[in-house]
């Protein structure tokens, strides 16, 4: 399976692997910082999947490429323009509302995603989709009921996962916006039209919000870009810290 670097296929399994890695990343910073132990593992472990998923894809992206890249390069040799995750997937933890509200959004996408990717022509993406969607159905279930313990708790968690919802809003938009690249891949059969991903998004998480007592925001502005390789501020910090030994070291092997 070879390509040039330009493929949309290509760009396109990078988003997959970026959303996966950059997000892994973030909820590892949560490792000994837990509010509990048992959640402090549980995090732990999620992000650890994320990463086990990026992996995957980063690696379907080095086969593609021509450019002889591995995953590994791909994951720790690219500058931040280079990335192509959402904006979403790199916004600071914060509390435990923002990460967990955070994740939520993030799990309703992702699981909506896999399973439509199941039905992809390409039996490589097929198959990460099926060994992904069994860990994010997990995920999803985990971090919606934080959502629902967090609103539905005492009025200081109410607010701050109401305030969570309401400042992260504007990065869900990004998630179901389709350009050149996703056209392309639903062409081919490959991927899916992000459009199509909202009405199963809405389904599984307006239940929940309503659960949680908290009210949906309104649609109305959105930040966009990062699957175009524009991005926040936060990205650059996160590639200064994940990127630092194999830059500073490029030949050490363990």
């Amino acid at each position: 399976m070879m390509a040039a670097a330009d493929d949309p296929l290509f760009e396109y399994l990078l988003r997959l692997g970026d959303n996966d890695l950059i997000l892994g990343h973030r909820l590892s910073e949560w490792c000994g910082h837990g509010p509990v132990l048992e959640e402090d593992i549980a995090i732990s472990n999620i992000a650890l999947d994320l990463i086990g998923q990026a992996s995957l894809w980063l690696d379907l992206a080095a086969e593609v490429e021509c450019g002889g890249r591995s995953s590994d390069e791909l994951a720790y040799k690219r500058d931040v323009l280079d990335w192509r995750n959402t904006i979403l997937a790199e916004q600071p933890n914060g509390d435990f509302a923002v990460t967990m509200t955070r994740q939520f959004l993030f799990d309703c996408h992702h699981h909506a995603l896999l399973t439509a990717l199941l039905e992809s022509a390409n039996t490589d993406v097929a198959a990460v989709a099926e060994k992904a969607l069994k860990e994010v159905t997990y995920h999803r279930r985990h971090s919606g009921e934080w959502l629902i313990r967090l609103g539905d708790g005492t009025e200081e968690s109410h607010g701050r996962a109401q305030t969570a919802l309401d400042n992260l809003w504007v990065f869900t938009h990004e998630l179901f916006e389709a350009d050149g690249v996703d056209q392309a891949v639903v062409a081919a059969g490959t991927g899916v039209d992000p459009a199509h991903l909202k009405a199963a998004w809405d389904a599984m998480v307006n239940p929940v919000l309503a659960e949680a007592t908290l009210q949906r925001p309104a649609d109305g502005w959105s930040i966009r870009g990062g699957r175009q390789g524009v991005h926040s501020e936060h990205l650059g910090y996160i590639l200064a810290e994940m990127q630092f030994l194999p830059r500073a070291y490029p030949d050490a092997v363990w």
